[in-house]
């Protein structure tokens, strides 16, 4: 008579004793199956997905201030604009050195240093009386911590944790950004339209230091660190030793990615979504909305919305990056964002509105959907270096929307309306 073999348990167990003591005990008895732990790797993801939900707040302030600095110190848009632009430049800028550290120091160290930067860089704005203190401590200082723990953080961490359902969960976590958006818009507007922008920047220092001890407390750098595989994977990882000369591998890794057309080709597209997203939208929609005579918070309130879309396209986009062609779906993204830009000067009013409204889902929808294939596209061409590469492609992505940044709140002061920008953008 054959005995009834046992089941496997749903995760090994250290030793064989005890299946060994439960076949003991009757034939034919079947031992209850463990209750199968939720992968490592998902907790990693979920504190990297909050860490950057707090990021967020300090990327949602510029937008907010740009009229209450010009009403207080009289600085133009211009001004204001290039400190927003040199904001954006460093954070692209930083990231692929950013990448480069986090293999050479840690992915916990790294970001929780950024995160102390940008808090001491939105307290000192506090303090400002000249033009160029805001360009020191909201453009250089900011930009510095932010770009260090920007969307090459998240590739980092897919990159190390994930051999499964990399584009899912790079959705998730740039749709993070968006999260942080739909969080903080809505509360930096109340605060700057009752309070004044001070006590606003005194919030974001206080979100920054706030993620701090997170990090510090539930991010590990690699699974190794806590003896597991990477999810999906069949085999466990052995966790390299430490990169040494991470300047020099940065720029090694742009030398050797500048010699093929796909870096190009990503690189200048990326650029456009950056300088039609964060350099122009982000940065530009509240006052070219408040010029309409639609109140601020109400603007915000719509940027929020767009927050609220992005989160679903951009979840979307990383389901669709597991399961179609990555360079038509780029297509598809910037094709249907300029035709949206070119009907977005129609719809700006006094108040918010049916058309405004699909205007903001729509752009909500494909605002950080290019992200996913992006970073697939990098993996796929570029290998053990494609986090590094990315990181370049995303400083790309940044100087377009410095430029558009700083070219939007010049075109403001020159022609007294945005709609131009709009136009070109589109």
């Amino acid at each position: 008579m054959t005995q009834t073999p046992e089941l496997p348990t749903a995760e090994p167990t250290a030793g064989t004793e005890a299946g060994a003591a439960t076949g003991a005990t009757g034939a034919g008895a079947v031992p209850a199956p463990r209750r199968r732990r939720p992968h490592r790797a998902w907790s990693v993801a979920a504190v990297t997905f909050l860490t950057l939900i707090g990021a967020a707040g300090f990327a949602s302030l510029p937008g907010l201030l740009i009229d209450p600095l010009h009403g207080e110190f009289h600085w133009s848009r211009g001004t204001i604009g290039f400190a927003v632009s040199v904001n954006l430049a460093l954070y692209g800028l930083t990231a692929p050195f950013a990448a480069a550290l986090m293999d050479r120091f840690g992915i916990r160290r790294v970001v929780a240093a950024a995160l102390t930067v940008i808090a001491v860089g939105s307290g000192l704005t506090v303090f400002m009386t000249s033009s160029w203190q805001l360009v020191l401590y909201w453009g250089v200082l900011v930009g510095l911590g932010s770009g260090s723990m920007a969307l090459a953080f998240a590739a980092t961490v897919t990159g190390r944790w994930f051999t499964e359902r990399r584009g899912l969960v790079t959705g998730i976590l740039t749709a993070a950004g968006a999260s942080g958006q739909l969080v903080f818009l809505p509360l930096l507007s109340w605060i700057v339209a009752g309070h004044g922008w001070r006590p606003a920047a005194v919030t974001v220092t206080l979100a920054a230091l706030a993620v701090v001890p997170l990090v510090w407390l539930l991010l590990r750098d690699h699974p190794a660190d806590v003896g597991v595989a990477p999810y999906g994977a069949t085999e466990f990882v052995p966790k390299p030793p430490p990169q040494r000369g991470a300047a020099r591998r940065a720029l090694r890794a742009l030398v050797s990615a500048a010699r093929t057309g796909p870096f190009w080709l990503l690189a200048g597209t990326f650029a456009i979504c950056g300088a039609t997203t964060n350099g122009l939208v982000k940065t530009h929609f509240v006052p070219a909305a408040h010029d309409h005579g639609m109140p601020m918070t109400a603007a915000a309130s719509l940027l929020a919305v767009i927050g609220v879309f992005d989160i679903v396209g951009t979840v979307a986009s990383g389901w669709f990056t597991d399961r179609f062609d990555t360079r038509r779906l780029l297509a598809v993204y910037y094709g249907l964002r300029g035709l949206s830009l070119m009907f977005l000067p129609l719809l700006l009013a006094d108040s918010v509105h049916p058309p405004m409204v699909f205007f903001i889902i729509f752009y909500g929808l494909d605002w950080v959907a290019t992200v996913p294939p992006t970073i697939a596209l990098c993996r796929a061409y570029y290998g053990e270096d494609s986090a590094i590469v990315f990181g370049w492609v995303l400083a790309a992505h940044q100087v377009g929307a410095a430029v558009i940044a700083f070219l939007g709140g010049l075109a403001r002061d020159a022609f007294g309306t945005y709609d131009p920008v709009w136009y070109a953008s589109g």
